[in-house]
């Protein structure tokens, strides 16, 4: 049974999931985890939130069976925990964890991007550029900070990408989802975390110029600087609660 609109109340404000188009060749499992997932990582679901799957059936209009099925996947991913009482919640990232997620991205990303300034393609130069001129016009607007995060993905996956190596791909997938959780979390709070319009110029140019010493150097000097302002954040955060 597809799903199309959803109005969800299983936190302090009601929420509409929705999914752009149904995929009808996708399990019901596999669409609720689609939307399920997109809202967590949008921020839609804040970090935290308590997730009750007899709300959901009841709310959705499903069995719980398909909707324990995509809370599973979201907990392989671990964008989903259990709380000390046994509660499904969204899941929060700690300093601690995002320390550790830092020195991951900053590893896998300086191989990618050296490997980025030997195999990009002109069209993904192209697309590079495109997303870095459209991060700069749309910086000046913090109310934007949700498609500023979108951007801020696409630049370093098509960096990956543009690497050719589709396992380097692959492992960097796995610490973006987590990333982003992190990111929506800090920014929902200072948008000004996400500081990408001058530093990705930077990295871009590096790459166009085929200079992969210069590239590294800016992308590493790119994930410190994110690395203290999301530090920052997150201190504060815990600070102020």
């Amino acid at each position: 049974m597809p799903v199309g609109n959803l109005a969800v109340r299983i936190w302090e404000e009601p929420l509409t999931l929705s999914l752009s188009s149904i995929q009808r060749s996708k399990s019901l499992h596999e669409q609720i985890y689609e939307t399920l997932r997109s809202s967590i990582l949008s921020g839609e679901i804040p970090a935290g939130s308590r997730l009750i799957e007899t709300q959901l059936s009841e709310q959705l209009q499903v069995s719980r069976t398909p909707i324990r099925e995509a809370i599973r996947q979201l907990q392989r991913e671990t964008l989903v925990t259990t709380d000390a009482s046994g509660n499904l919640r969204v899941a929060k990232v700690s300093a601690a964890d995002a320390e550790q997620l830092y020195d991951c991205r900053i590893a896998l990303e300086q191989l990618a991007i050296e490997s980025a300034c030997r195999h990009a393609s002109p069209s993904q130069l192209r697309e590079l550029e495109a997303i870095v001129t459209q991060a700069e016009q749309l910086a000046a607007q913090p109310q934007h900070h949700v498609q500023m995060l979108d951007l801020d993905y696409r630049f370093h996956r098509t960096i990956a990408e543009s690497s050719g190596n589709g396992w380097l791909v692959f492992l960097l997938e796995q610490v973006f989802s987590q990333m982003t959780l992190l990111r929506t979390q800090t920014t929902r709070q200072n948008p000004s975390v996400l500081e990408i319009r001058v530093e990705h110029r930077q990295i871009y140019t590096a790459i166009a110029q085929q200079n992969p010493e210069a590239a590294i150097a800016a992308m590493r000097e790119h994930l410190e600087a994110s690395r203290q302002r999301v530090i920052e954040q997150l201190n504060w955060g815990r600070s102020s609660d």
